[in-house]
C-alpha cells in the first residue's frame, strides 16, 4: 500500500499543510511590525512608510494566479518549492534595501512567493477530503491567520535584539529551509478512490443566472465587494503596531495586540465557517461585514491600551471570516466547474483591497496627525461592501441555491 493510501495521511496533510500556511505567510505581518523601524531609518513619512505592506499585497495578489497555474500544471509540490526560493531571495533583497523603493520592490518578490502558501494549499486539501472538506479547508485557511498570531511577537523581539535586517535574514532562511522540507510530505498525488468521490460528488447544480443577472455583473460586484471590505480591514491590521507606537505604548505592544487580533481571527475563520453551513455565504458575509464595522468604530471614542487590546480582540473575531466566504458564495452561485478561476479572481482584488487599504491609512495620516479620519475612512469603505451584500441578499429571495453535494 502507497504511504498516500493510508487512512492517517490526509490527516497527516491537512497538519503539513497548515504549517506551511503559517510559515509563508510571515511575510504578510513582518512588515506591519517592522513599520516603525523603517520609518525611523529611511526617515521617511508614514505614507511612504506603509507603501512595503502595499506592495506586498500587490505580490500577493499577482503571484496567487501564477502560482494556482503551477499547482494545477504540476501539482502543490512545485509552488511550494517555487515559493520557498521565492521567499528566500525576496527576505535577502529586502534585509539589503537601501530606500524605502528598493525594500517596497523587496516586499512585493516577498508578496509574490507568500501567495503559495494560501491558494494553492487551500485548492489541494480539497482534493483529499470529501465529507469534511469545509472543515479541511476552513484549518488550511486559518494557516495565515495563525501567522498573524504567532509571528509578531518574535518578529518583535528579534528586531529589538537584532535589528529589521538581520531579522528578515533569518526568517528568509527559517522559511527556506522549513518549506521546501516539509513540502516534500505533499509530494503524493491523491488515490484514485478520493479522485472518483470527488467526481461523483460534484454533480449538484447552482442556479443560473446567479442573483438573475449575467455571471460576469455578479463576479464584478464580488470584486468590489472584496475591495470595499479589505480597504476596511486592512486599517486596524497594518497600522495597530504603529498606532500603539505614536500613544506611547511601544511597538512592543502593538505587536502583541496584533497577535491577539489574529488569533481571535482564527477563531472567526472556523466560527463562520459553521454558520455558512447553516444560512449561506451571503448572509454570513452581511453578518461579518456588518460587525467590522461595529468594530472599526469602537477603536475611536477609547484609546486607553485596555481598550485597544478588548477591540482589537473584537475585531479580529469580527473579521477573520468574511475573507472565505467569497469562495462560499462562488461555490453557491457557480458553476463547479468555475469555482477556481472565480475564487482566484475575488480573493485577487480582496488583495488589491488590502494593499490599498494599507497605503491609504498611511496618506490620511500624514494629512491629518491621527488614525481618526483613518478609521472613519474604514467604516465608510465596509459600508459599501454591506451594501452590495444587502443587494444581492434581496436579490436572491424566492432564487433557491442547491449546495454542493460534498
Amino acid at each position: 500500500m502507497r504511504f498516500a493510501d493510508q487512512p492517517f495521511y490526509p490527516w497527516l496533510r491537512l497538519i503539513t499543510s497548515l504549517l506551511l500556511g503559517t510559515i509563508g505567510s510571515c511575510g504578510m505581518y513582518v512588515v506591519a511590525v517592522a513599520l516603525p523601524e523603517i520609518q525611523a531609518e529611511f526617515g521617511t513619512a508614514r505614507t511612504g512608510a506603509s507603501l512595503p505592506y502595499m506592495f506586498t499585497m500587490i505580490g500577493f495578489a499577482g503571484g496567487s494566479i501564477a502560482m494556482g497555474v503551477l499547482t494545477d500544471r504540476f501539482r502543490v509540490l512545485t509552488a511550494l518549492l517555487v515559493g520557498a526560493a521565492v521567499l528566500g531571495v525576496g527576505y535577502g533583497v529586502a534585509a539589503q534595501a537601501r530606500t524605502v523603493l528598493e525594500f517596497s520592490m523587496a516586499s512585493m518578490i516577498v508578496g509574490f512567493g507568500c501567495s503559495a502558501s494560501f491558494g494553492p494549499l487551500i485548492a489541494d486539501i480539497s482534493l483529499w477530503f470529501v465529507r469534511r472538506r469545509g472543515i479541511a479547508v476552513a484549518i488550511v485557511a486559518c494557516g495565515n491567520y495563525a501567522a498573524g498570531a504567532l509571528w509578531p511577537p518574535f518578529v518583535q523581539h528579534l528586531i529589538v535584539t537584532g535589528g529589521w535586517r538581520a531579522t528578515y535574514v533569518f526568517v528568509g532562511l527559517f522559511s527556506l529551509g522549513s518549506t521546501a522540507s516539509l513540502a516534500l510530505l505533499l509530494r503524493p498525488a491523491p488515490p484514485q478512490r478520493i479522485v472518483a468521490a470527488l467526481g461523483t460528488a460534484s454533480t449538484s447544480s447552482v442556479i443560473s443566472p446567479p442573483f438573475g443577472m449575467s455571471s460576469n455583473t455578479v463576479q464584478a460586484l464580488l470584486c468590489l465587494s472584496g475591495v470595499s471590505c479589505c480597504v476596511a480591514m486592512a486599517m486596524p491590521q497594518v497600522h495597530i503596531v504603529a498606532l500603539c507606537a505614536d500613544l506611547g505604548y511601544g511597538s512592543t505592544r502593538g505587536a502583541e495586540m496584533l497577535s491577539v487580533m489574529l488569533s481571535f481571527g482564527i477563531v472567526s475563520r472556523l466560527l463562520f465557517g459553521w454558520i455558512s453551513d447553516h444560512i449561506g455565504g451571503v448572509r454570513t458575509l452581511l453578518l461579518g461585514a456588518s460587525l467590522q464595522a461595529v468594530a472599526l468604530g469602537l477603536f475611536l471614542p477609547n484609546q486607553s491600551l485596555d481598550v485597544l487590546f478588548i477591540v482589537s480582540a473584537l475585531f479580529g473575531l469580527f473579521q477573520g471570516g468574511i475573507i472565505p466566504m467569497y469562495a462560499v458564495i462562488v461555490r453557491e452561485y457557480f458553476p463547479p466547474k468555475e469555482t477556481g478561476v472565480r475564487v482566484g479572481v475575488a480573493l485577487m482584488f480582496a488583495l488589491f483591497g488590502m494593499a490599498l487599504g494599507g497605503w491609504m491609512s498611511g496618506a490620511i495620516f500624514d494629512l491629518t496627525g491621527s488614525y481618526q479620519a483613518a478609521f472613519l475612512n474604514g467604516i465608510a469603505w465596509n459600508l459599501i461592501n454591506v451594501s452590495i451584500m444587502v443587494w444581492l441578499l434581496m436579490r436572491s429571495r424566492g432564487r433557491r441555491v442547491l449546495a454542493p453535494a460534498v
